[in-house]
């Protein structure tokens, strides 16, 4: 009988001493975790934040790969547009980040004439004053923005599907020439 006692005592001891040794690798690695947080001192972040300067800096001419984002357009001649977030990309906190993206889109005159056609669009200026003025072209854009550009938009054509982004798009059918603004939602 004191033999088996020593038995379960030996067996306790070992799972005891399993369980305490599992318990010291979880807190060391807690404590490695704090002190990788502590020790980065916004380093990771900077270049993050660096990175996302020069990510949104840059102006793309690559197409637009959802067209269906931007129906109508056909095969069109130009595009320049960027992306900037409207959160912080580089937050340690966890979760989705959304995007607003801006471009300008040279059309193919057919294509512009058959888009002009195709919705009522209403020149800028004598749109009902509640609709908020045309859109703020951002300054990299600009230079692919005609001087004398005479802006026009169809609610229609905005509200079109399909919505995976909200779309507001000033065009002047004239100088073929789309600025589009869309938005995460």
């Amino acid at each position: 009988y004191p033999r088996a006692v020593v038995c379960r005592s030996r067996t306790g001891a070992v799972i005891g001493l399993a369980a305490a040794a599992a318990v010291a690798v979880v807190l060391l690695a807690v404590a490695a975790v704090v002190v990788v947080a502590v020790v980065d001192d916004g380093r990771s972040s900077r270049s993050c934040v660096e990175q996302r300067r020069v990510d949104e800096a840059k102006v793309r001419a690559t197409p637009w790969l959802r067209a269906e984002e931007l129906p109508g357009y056909g095969a069109y001649l130009e595009i320049h547009w960027q992306a900037h977030a409207l959160g912080d990309p580089c937050s340690r906190v966890p979760g989705p980040v959304d995007w607003t993206y801006q471009g300008v889109i040279r059309l193919r005159p057919e294509d512009a004439r058959t888009l002009a056609a195709s919705y009522a669009w209403q020149p800028i200026t004598a749109m009902a004053s509640s609709a908020s003025p045309g859109l703020p072209i951002w300054p990299a854009l600009a230079p692919f923005v005609d001087a004398d550009v005479h802006w026009s938009r169809s609610d229609v054509y905005d509200m079109l599907p399909p919505q995976s982004r909200w779309r507001r798009v000033s065009f002047d059918a004239d100088r073929a020439l789309v600025l589009f603004s869309l938005n995460d939602h």
